[in-house]
């Protein structure tokens, strides 16, 4: 069975050769995306710059970049012939979940009216697909027959990777509130986020989300979850750093370095 989205296919009958062969691209990608986001701001959010092009309204835009991936994994699992296995639904509704609060929770909770470059739009959305096709290629089609019984459900894999998941979702969720809440309707000054994991990264809500995907590919346990939380990392880390040094210049001693990191708590 074939299944056409965006232009690419995947195939029951496709290889785990040729899937990994795709992994070890994708992985090879997000090592030169980490490198060169060290020398380019992504021109969105706090780094928001007009040489990035025609923009659109932010949270318009969080929707347009974010959806598309939900879509993806469920037509994924529609048209899989395993459409119905209870731990392949599991893993489902863990990412869709994710991405239901990504995607049409996050930012129609944003405040402000800023804008978003449509080429960070474009990206986000080639790369979300192409992240939908690791993660449903993997669970719904390429992954062995006996390789999810259903006692998976109960194996350690599953089990830790599922509350590293929902331990980083909560901090990712929590984190963007402190950010929101920071000043009230009017106000322009900026400020130093300081609770929850603030106390230990500046950039808190980053450190969630890449927890979030190592879990995922813990109770996945499978390449195709690895790759994505490398992704994840590559795409972060940089801008993590970037926000760390802006909040250097513009907090000074305010800032604990010895203390604050940028993303990994006590570590980078």
């Amino acid at each position: 069975m074939f299944f056409p989205i965006f232009g690419l296919y995947f195939s029951s009958k496709m290889s785990e050769h040729s899937f990994n062969l795709y992994l070890i691209v994708m992985s090879a990608i997000a090592v030169v995306v980490f490198v060169s986001l060290y020398f380019v701001d992504a021109g969105y959010g706090k780094f928001y710059n007009k040489k990035w092009g025609p923009t659109v309204n932010n949270k318009l835009g969080w929707v347009l970049m974010e959806s598309p991936v939900f879509v993806a994994m469920l037509l994924l699992w529609l048209f899989s012939d395993r459409r119905g296995d209870l731990v392949r639904i599991a893993f489902l509704f863990l990412f869709e979940l994710h991405y239901i609060q990504r995607s049409f929770v996050f930012p129609f909770r944003m405040r402000g009216n800023s804008v978003m470059p449509l080429s960070i739009v474009v990206m986000g959305v080639v790369f979300n697909v192409l992240n939908a096709l690791m993660q449903g290629g993997w669970i719904f089609y390429i992954s062995p027959d006996g390789y999810y019984g259903r006692d998976w459900l109960t194996d350690p894999r599953f089990i830790a990777g599922f509350l590293v998941f929902i331990i980083g979702m909560y901090i990712n969720i929590q984190s963007d509130d402190i950010i929101r809440n920071l000043r009230k309707d009017g106000d322009t000054r900026h400020y130093l986020p300081k609770q929850g994991m603030f106390r230990y990264v500046t950039s808190a809500n980053y450190f969630g989300e890449f927890v979030e995907w190592v879990g995922f590919a813990i109770l996945t346990w499978s390449w195709a979850g690895a790759v994505f939380a490398l992704w994840t990392f590559a795409n972060l880390g940089p801008r993590a750093d970037h926000i760390y040094k802006m909040y250097q210049s513009e907090f000074g001693k305010a800032l604990d370095t010895k203390k604050v990191k940028r993303i990994i708590p006590f570590i980078y």
